[in-house]
């Protein structure tokens, strides 16, 4: 089926959860009024749908080739991304010295749900840019810059993230790809594998940004520097030149995002690729993290992006089919929508969607208040919070995405089941959004750890205080649905605090370790149900309002007491597991699983 974005409710989230009108307020993001937002969703939207989502289902079908002269994209790849770089959508969050548009994340953020809910495999590309970007115009010198970053920005290069190894997944210690100094640049030796677009025919040349160690280096991460290496090198004048020594070796044969290329690549078969150093040696890891967190965010986009297209597809399946008499409807010439546990299924796949959509649009709006604020402390509690919700972001929104997919095919029944429908599609490309970029576990330790553990929980003990400001709130108002909600979000917080203070109360990290990811599940669905809460709140003022659109808002406050009705008992349930299961998870030992 066709896609169709949901601009009203990604609207409603950025101007009355998230506060667009405060980002704009900050220099440099002044042109992102309300009217200007709503105008770019909305060409967005023709663009996702006319353009992008035709073509989800042929490259799902065609996928990629190999072939010796460089990867093939299915057809329609090339000419859609011509229009993609035409019409500027790659450049909005950009710096505008380099020819972007400057404008906020939290805006950005809001359209790149569309491309990944219109056709992930095609979205990825772009994501990967976005995040070389940003390392360069943080850490590469003014003549890197120059030279690279006008054509990224534009798209007319892509950009690709060079970190796993054959023998170095999660562990780039074990890295063993290699720079040797040659000149005013190095030669790169070495090969990296599952290299999203690492090779490709919709832009004229591709900048590598590779992991890689000099001869020299330190053992260990602390030995670890990044460069830039291109497919083409680079005239002086700017023009493409001849073909670096680096070549796509060849392609993986995946689950999903068929369409998208996902490269093992290999540099210095004749000698070593050109490479040129990003910043200081030995400092690469700490400057590729920039581009890691960058892709994070966005990979927690794709995991309620994808979910997103699954619900469309679900909910006009559920209208249309026809299947026994329904409680609901009270014949059997309704739809199956009908049924009281496909309503539910519908229901928690709409509710958590609009929960995720709000924590990453939040989260991205901390990073543009820590970008832009005048205030050094607002900039750093910012700058806090965003980091804090980065694991939330990406890791509770992809597993919660595949959730929904899954449902999705289950409300199709068997039919769901058979790839015509395309329900399995979604399911299947929703199922990397785990493990790339940090699989789940990596970003629940993360979370245990630097975000929690190593500032004795300031940043969650502040998030915490703003959930118990909105619990007032909640309890204030004259309205049955936000009392509802206050009655579970109260006894969530007060769970979630108490597994706070449990984890800091660690000394073994094997405790707290074992338990993580059930820690990283349980914060999120608390932060779903304070951002939920908040959408709640925001429904009822605006239905104060002589035009307000009461079937509408009335939704929002009934889909916030679903949510926190089905999902934030699991946050009580959730702490009982993180509090009480740490042993027995780790009690057998190897011979005995």
């Amino acid at each position: 089926m066709s896609y169709q974005a949901p601009v009203r409710d990604i609207a409603f989230m950025l101007n009355h959860v998230v506060g667009l009108s405060n980002v704009a307020k900050l220099e440099g993001f002044e042109e992102a009024t309300t009217d200007m937002a709503e105008a770019i969703l909305e060409e967005s939207a023709r663009f996702t749908s006319e353009v992008l989502g035709p073509l989800n289902t042929i490259g799902d079908a065609q996928g990629a080739t190999w072939e010796e002269s460089g990867v093939k994209t299915a057809p329609g790849w090339v000419d859609a991304y011509a229009q993609f770089i035409e019409n500027g959508w790659g450049a909005l969050s950009f710096p505008v010295e380099y020819g972007g548009q400057g404008l906020p994340m939290c805006l950005s953020s809001a359209v790149q749900e569309m491309w990944h809910s219109a056709n992930m495999s095609f979205g990825l590309c772009p994501l990967l840019t976005q995040g070389a970007v940003d390392a360069l115009a943080h850490h590469a010198s003014e003549e890197l810059k120059d030279t690279f970053l006008p054509k990224m920005v534009s798209g007319e290069w892509s950009g690709t993230m060079n970190l796993t190894e054959p023998q170095a997944g999660t562990d780039l210690a074990a890295i063993r790809t290699k720079a040797e100094p040659e000149g005013d640049h190095f030669l790169i030796t070495g090969q990296k594998i599952y290299i999203t677009y690492g090779d490709h025919d919709m832009t004229e040349n591709i900048v590598h940004l590779v992991l890689a160690k000099l001869p020299d280096a330190p053992e260990g991460v602390k030995g670890i520097s990044l460069f830039v290496v291109p497919k083409y090198l680079v005239n002086e004048d700017g023009s493409v030149g001849e073909q670096n020594d680096v070549r796509c070796v060849s392609i993986e044969h995946k689950l999903g995002i068929h369409a998208s290329p996902t490269c093992v690549m290999s540099y210095g078969d004749e000698g070593g690729a050109v490479g040129y150093l990003v910043g200081e040696a030995n400092h690469g890891l700490m400057y590729m993290f920039t581009m890691m967190n960058q892709a994070r965010h966005a990979v927690g986009v794709q995991g309620y992006g994808i979910a997103e297209r699954a619900y469309q597809q679900a909910l006009a399946y559920a209208n249309d089919r026809k299947q026994g008499p329904t409680l609901l409807g009270g014949n059997d010439s309704q739809g199956i929508i009908n049924h009281p546990d496909v309503r539910r299924m519908l229901m928690t796949m709409r509710s958590s969607i609009e929960a995720m959509r709000g924590l990453a649009l939040d989260c991205a709006a901390a990073f543009d208040v820590a970008a832009k604020h005048p205030d050094p402390d607002v900039r750093k509690a910012s700058q806090r919070r965003g980091e804090l919700l980065t694991p939330l972001v990406k890791g509770w929104s992809t597993e919660l995405g595949v959730e929904l997919c899954s449902l999705g095919v289950q409300i199709h029944g068997g039919m769901g089941f058979i790839e015509e429908t395309g329900a399995a599609q979604h399911l299947r490309d929703a199922r990397i959004t785990p493990i790339y970029e940090g699989t789940t576990a990596i970003q629940a330790n993360d979370l245990i750890g630097r975000k929690t553990a190593r500032d004795g929980g300031l940043g969650l003990g502040e998030l915490m205080a703003d959930m118990k400001s909105v619990l007032a709130e909640l309890q204030a108002a004259d309205d049955v649905n936000l009392k509802a909600v206050a009655t579970r979000f109260e006894p969530a917080i007060a769970a979630a605090e108490a597994a706070n203070e449990w984890l800091l109360g660690q000394n073994d990290p094997t405790q707290p370790a074992a338990t993580s990811v059930e820690f990283l599940m349980m914060h999120g669905r608390l932060a779903g149900g304070w951002i939920m809460a908040r959408a709640a709140l925001a429904a009822v003022a605006e239905k104060q309002k002589s035009d307000a659109d009461t079937d509408y808002l009335d939704a929002k406050t009934l889909l916030a007491r679903y949510y926190a009705e089905r999902m934030l008992p699991l946050v009580e349930s959730g702490k009982t597991i993180v509090v009480d299961s740490a042993d027995s998870t780790v009690s057998l030992d190897i011979a005995q699983l």
